[in-house]
């Protein structure tokens, strides 16, 4: 079996509160291998976020690690998780957090041009994507300018506009109607089955999960196969 694109090995993470320690994962274990879609589906409150925030090295671990591509990556310092993230990891957030004061294919642009790509080579990768979603119409648009969902679409397309191994994705289509949601998780679907990409998506929606090759939840602060 191939080397999993994400591990999360025995993963404790604990919050101090007023009330005390507040136990969220307590060894947690889940791997991921490249083209493989999984399903986070679990009660708010129960270290549903903590959880990708740990899979994204936006967080570290209290206990455990964090395996990405077979390297322990959730201990490092900030530089080198930051130098994973940016290399390895696309991230879709239920609010689609786009520069208003830029357009879209600026928006696909700036964190491959971050990464050290030049200019004419990031737009060219934008112009793919946003053609891709069938928004190369509205790359000129500040997000203003784009519905709710051509919004979600270019952020899908900036979490993959570094070609990352991996996604993880937090609600993607929560604000957004059915017909809407639908057809934007089936662009996102069809891209990461395309490229081979291992995914963790975290919804709410039981008939978005149904369509992910398995689903995962979370009891006591550990991962548990549904």
């Amino acid at each position: 079996m191939s080397e999993p694109v994400l591990r999360l090995a025995a993963v404790e993470r604990r919050f101090k509160t007023e009330a005390g320690v507040l136990e969220v994962l307590q060894g947690a274990d889940l791997s991921i291998v490249a083209g493989e879609i999984v399903a986070l589906v679990a009660p708010s409150g129960t270290g549903k976020s903590t959880l990708l925030h740990l899979a994204g090295l936006l967080e570290r671990p209290d206990g455990g690690e964090v395996f990405v591509q077979g390297r322990a990556a959730g201990t490092l310092d900030d530089g080198g998780r930051t130098a994973i993230r940016r290399s390895t990891i696309g991230f879709v957030y239920q609010a689609h957090h786009l520069l208003p004061e830029f357009t879209a294919l600026e928006n696909i642009a700036l964190p491959q041009m971050a990464a050290g790509v030049a200019r004419k080579d990031a737009d060219a990768r934008g112009h793919e994507l946003l053609g891709a979603f069938g928004l190369d119409g509205r790359a000129g648009h500040r997000p203003g300018k784009l519905s709710g969902g051509e919004q979600q679409r270019v952020a899908i397309a900036r979490a993959l506009a570094n070609r990352p191994t991996l996604l993880l994705a937090d609600e993607p289509t929560g604000n957004l109607d059915v017909a809407t949601s639908d057809r934007v998780f089936d662009e996102l679907l069809g891209l990461v089955r395309q490229h081979g990409l291992a995914a963790l998506i975290a919804t709410h929606n039981p008939g978005l999960a149904a369509r992910m090759d398995r689903t995962v939840t979370l009891r006591n602060g550990h991962v548990v196969p549904v």
